[in-house]
């Protein structure tokens, strides 16, 4: 199988060549891209040859002149075109376990691809690394990647990860450095197993190969109802010890590497922190900062809100019990200008369960059986695009926008740029 094509951008060379979604390219200059860095490479040049699988089975061979950095404007179904390499840990705090039966077959899919954490920020443990992954990271120089830790302890490791090579990540860190390939590191939280002691030694072992360390990032393990094996959740007490010692270990660094990702401030009830504490936010979609930018964002907008507007209009909001923090006061504020109002709609995780509070995780389902008794005072729903699989209209059950329209008889809008309030505000007062 070639590089499927999922979209070809307007007025490219794509679109010129007739190249349509659910193409393939099989070669460029007779080299089958294993991957997007692949394709990339072999795109750098001002002459190609490509052949090109119709959707009708036909082969089709074309030459192609272009500037040597111009791209053919080819949006691919997958970043990766052969496959994907696999999971071979069976993690004690995996979601993909923690999932019922009957959902779509790509939601079990346990990747731990090292390109996919170059290109997409996805997180890799490094247990399945062979000699030839890594000549080409060092060849290619493939980073920054994104290191699920967990601990440094080694037998702690093998133990919540279930793989006897997971307690190698020193090495794997050091030859990182050595190399001088840098990561952001990630840190799932899961009380009585690395919180405590065993946080403090993983983020001090850390601290060995500062060289390459761009960021840490402590997230507390999600636990659904579908979980077989028991674990504890993250209470206020741990919350509060883990933002201690996180404090604690930039402080003796002497520089904000490590963050409490946005739900440790929340459960342990305490004011989600300045910018200055998030640095660059490195790991946004780990939920580390993405409150504190949307709040700092809608700031900057509401001073030039209008006082009024013309048109009555009435909308709700569709967001999670941990985000319902601060969109309590955006939507209040919205709602104080004339004829404008904004209701803030919390859904609570009925699917996954009362443990499961992110927005991320909202489900069409739960949305419906919660705001079907009011269906008949709903004129239109905004949700946020991270409740939808990527390029697609549907949610995690399965259920599209299509269906939310239908069940609650209203439009749908989706706020596509989640760390800022600029579509939401945008379809308050331009629709």
């Amino acid at each position: 199988m070639g590089a499927l094509v999922a979209e070809v951008e307007k007025n490219s060379i794509a679109q010129e060549l007739e190249i349509t979604a659910g193409d393939e390219i099989l070669t460029i200059d007779e080299i089958a891209p294993k991957d997007l860095i692949e394709y990339r490479y072999l795109m750098m040049s001002e002459e190609l040859t490509i052949v090109v699988k119709k959707q009708n089975g036909e082969l089709e061979e074309i030459e192609i002149e272009k500037d040597f950095d111009e791209d053919l404007g080819i949006i691919f179904e997958s970043a990766v075109f052969d496959k994907i390499k696999l999971c071979a840990n069976n993690c004690i705090f995996c979601f993909v376990n923690q999932q019922p039966e009957g959902m779509r077959d790509t939601l079990y899919v346990k990747d731990d691809d090292y390109r996919l954490s170059y290109l997409q920020g996805t997180y890799v443990t490094l247990t399945n690394l062979t000699k030839a992954d890594r000549a080409r990271i060092e060849r290619d120089r493939l980073g920054p990647l994104y290191v699920s830790v967990h601990t440094t302890n080694p037998e702690l490791r093998q133990r919540m990860l279930n793989n006897k090579m997971a307690g190698k990540i020193m090495d794997n860190l050091r030859w990182l450095r050595d190399i001088d390939i840098p990561f952001h590191a990630q840190v799932v939280l899961c009380p009585t197993y690395n919180d405590g002691e065993e946080l403090r030694r993983t983020l001090n072992d850390l601290a060995t190969v500062d060289d390459v360390l761009l960021s840490i990032a402590v997230v507390p393990v999600g636990i659904t109802q579908f979980r077989e094996t028991p674990l504890v959740r993250v209470d206020k007490n741990v919350a509060l010890k883990t933002i201690e010692i996180i404090d604690e270990f930039n402080k003796k660094l002497g520089r904000q590497v490590a963050c409490a990702s946005d739900e440790f401030f929340l459960i342990a009830e305490k004011t989600v922190p300045t910018r200055e504490y998030y640095g660059d936010f490195a790991q946004l979609e780990d939920g580390v900062g993405a409150l504190r930018m949307v709040m700092d964002d809608f700031e900057n907008r509401k001073k030039s809100l209008p006082k009024s507007i013309k048109k009555t209009k009435k909308f709700h909001f569709i967001t999670s019990v941990a985000a319902g923090t601060i969109f309590k006061d955006i939507t209040e504020y919205l709602s104080s200008i004339k004829n404008l109002e904004v209701k803030m709609e919390i859904i609570k995780s009925e699917f996954w369960g009362k443990d499961v509070n992110v927005t991320g995780l909202i489900v069409a389902q739960d949305i419906i059986k919660q705001l079907i008794h009011k269906k008949d005072e709903i004129e239109t729903i905004i949700i946020p695009s991270i409740m939808l699989k990527p390029l697609t209209q549907s949610f995690l059950d399965d259920l599209t926008v299509d269906d939310l329209k239908r069940e609650l008889e209203c439009e749908v809008l989706i706020v596509e740029d989640i760390y800022s309030t600029k579509d939401l505000i945008k379809f308050v007062l331009e629709k």
